[in-house]
């Protein structure tokens, strides 16, 4: 039989496990206020609009999304739909590591807001979501393009970087009916080989290859886009030609090989310039609709060209993208976008965050340092590309 004194140490067991129970949820109280008063909502407001004419009127009835971007977690938060004037607005808590936009789709592509200022004590509630009409038939030029030949490989082909600025200045989005007629194309130089499309602001999977002519098939929307293409080509009875398009076209042309000859338009020697230790011949000017960029070459030799072009992308490309940057600064039609698109650079990050999420503790430390400086760059490089493009598509 039980004791009185077995049921007494029973019931002084059961009495201080309560009490130890009960501090803990009053200590757990205790400290929630803090935390909740230190995290402020905020707002994010403003309306959908399309330019129609020489203004802009309200969108209706677009499914918005509100976005954030962080370490870990991307990807559609809330939504709403825009009211009879084009309205939406969204209260939410931010979260300082992350990075926060809006997005509408409209006529089957999506457009994306500037990142949202979180400051609650100034809430972002003038917040314009452009779309656009689309049009199968809106003319599109080449703003700029930079072309840089290495020197040869070992079989003689020249590893090509070629990378087009596309301008579009007028208020609907140009699209492709189908792959026969693409939003937008280029002729590539004859005895080109592999071709491998580059960071650019349209997605990979939207840009096709038929014979000698790469077809971009993603919506080109007012304003600028960027195309990047790395191919091999062969020299053709010792030239390389260069194909331009239907308009104008303003060029920089940058060549290592010592000997080689420039022609076309009004291409001349402007100066050389030291890239990753080689150095390179630029040759700038204009070239008229339908011309050619012709480099005629001496016979090859040298090291293998695929091997030099990876070396010199990262380079290249900083220094053409902040080239074209300069080149595209200058005024625009009501409603028109900037160049660089969000869509690479979204990839980029969730594909870095998707390898080292949760592993903090099993990956070295020099490693994860790394790691967090390329996210924070990756970051930055993000939220400057949706400031400086205001608000456009992303396909």
């Amino acid at each position: 039989m039980r004791t009185e004194r077995t049921e007494k140490t029973e019931r002084t067991e059961r009495n201080r496990r309560t009490t130890l129970s009960v501090l803990s949820v009053f200590s757990v109280l205790s400290v929630l206020p803090p935390i909740l008063g230190a995290q402020q909502s905020t707002t994010a407001a403003g309306r959908v609009v399309i330019p129609r004419d020489a203004d802009t009127v309200a969108l209706p009835g677009v499914r918005v999304l509100l976005h954030r971007v962080g370490r870990d977690v991307q990807g559609p938060i809330d939504s709403t739909t825009s009211d009879g004037a084009g309205r939406f607005r969204f209260r939410f808590l931010p979260d300082t590591a992350s990075l926060y936009l809006l997005s509408g789709r409209y006529g089957g592509i999506e457009y994306f807001s500037p990142p949202v200022h979180t400051n609650p004590a100034r809430p972002d509630t003038g917040i314009a979501l452009v779309a656009y009409d689309t049009s199968s038939t809106a003319p599109i030029a080449v703003e700029a393009r930079h072309i840089v030949v290495p020197r040869p490989g070992e079989d003689g082909s020249r590893s090509v970087l070629d990378l087009i600025v596309l301008r579009n200045d007028g208020i609907r989005a140009r699209v492709a009916p189908d792959s026969a007629h693409p939003s937008w194309s280029l002729t590539l130089p004859r005895g080109t080989g592999e071709m491998q499309v580059g960071e650019s602001d349209v997605s990979p999977d939207a840009v096709i290859r038929q014979g000698d002519t790469v077809k971009v098939l993603a919506p080109l929307a007012p304003g600028h886009k960027q195309l990047s293409i790395e191919y091999a080509t062969v020299p053709v009875r010792g030239r390389i030609a260069f194909p331009v398009g239907t308009t104008e076209t303003s060029v920089n042309l940058l060549v290592e090989e010592h000997g080689a000859r420039v022609s076309g338009g009004t291409l001349a020697l402007a100066d050389s310039q030291l890239i990753e230790g080689r150095t390179f011949q630029r040759y700038t000017g204009g070239v008229p609709a339908g011309g050619t960029i012709t480099l005629s070459v001496p016979a090859f030799g040298g090291a293998a060209s695929w091997r030099v072009l990876a070396s010199l992308v990262g380079a290249v490309a900083l220094a053409l993208a902040l080239a074209a940057l300069r080149l595209v600064r200058r005024p625009r039609l009501v409603g028109a976008t900037a160049a660089t698109s969000p869509a690479p650079l979204l990839d980029a990050l969730a594909a870095l965050d998707a390898r080292y999420e949760g592993r903090a503790a099993e990956v070295p430390p020099d490693e994860w340092e790394r790691y967090t400086v390329e996210r924070s760059a990756l970051k930055a490089r993000l939220e400057r590309a949706l400031a400086a493009r205001g608000s456009g598509p992303y396909v």
